[in-house]
């Protein structure tokens, strides 16, 4: 047996300064009370019922920028990376749908007969091709580009499917992107929601 003194300031602490609890007394206080539902259609309220509050509350949080609550194909370093960058800029590829529209429309827009081969001609032989040409080298060098940035700044994270994922952020409408921009044309962050 050892007779050498124990320090007063131990930083061991001998013991939790409590006693063990009885298993009854903690069994006890984990029990609830079980609303078990009546019949089946009450039990389908409530399994539905708890799902849109689960869903609800996940919708929240990935508008909130929360990760925890993004798909897998949106989580990690490298696709928030991609997802910043490509939203810290203004592309010709964003513009794709909004002008694939005005295209659409112009065709259903009943021109007079004298105008109407001049203007489809135009629009669809030429405007229609600049945009697809404007598009595809668009979507290449931002898969490009933000491959090359990933591995420079995450060289440890996987650049599987990342310059993919730019490129089809790109070719969103700002206002549609999922998740939400969390900066601003210019890369500003953009300013929390009152």
């Amino acid at each position: 047996m050892d007779d050498t003194p124990v320090p007063i300031d131990d930083p061991k602490p001998q013991g939790k300064g409590r006693p063990t609890p009885k298993r009854r007394d903690a069994e006890g206080r984990r029990r609830q009370p079980v609303t078990a539902p009546k019949d089946r259609k009450e039990a389908y309220r409530q399994a539905k019922a708890k799902q849109n509050s689960e869903r609800e509350r996940a919708r929240q949080g990935m508008l909130a920028g929360d990760e925890r609550y993004f798909p897998a194909r949106d989580k990690g370093p490298a696709r928030k990376f991609a997802r910043d960058w490509v939203d810290s800029r203004r592309l010709p590829s964003q513009y794709f749908l909004p002008f694939s529209l005005v295209i659409l429309l112009a065709t259903w827009i009943p021109w007079p007969a004298d105008i109407r081969p001049l203007v489809l001609g135009y629009v669809i032989t030429i405007g229609w091709p600049i945009m697809m040409i404007g598009v595809l080298f668009t979507s290449i060098f931002v898969a490009w580009r933000v491959k090359k940035l990933v591995a420079e700044k995450h060289p440890k994270e996987s650049l599987r499917g990342v310059g993919f994922y730019a490129a089809m952020r790109a070719l969103q409408i700002r206002k549609l992107r999922f998740p939400p921009p969390a900066v601003l044309p210019g890369g500003k962050p953009v300013p929390p929601k009152k």
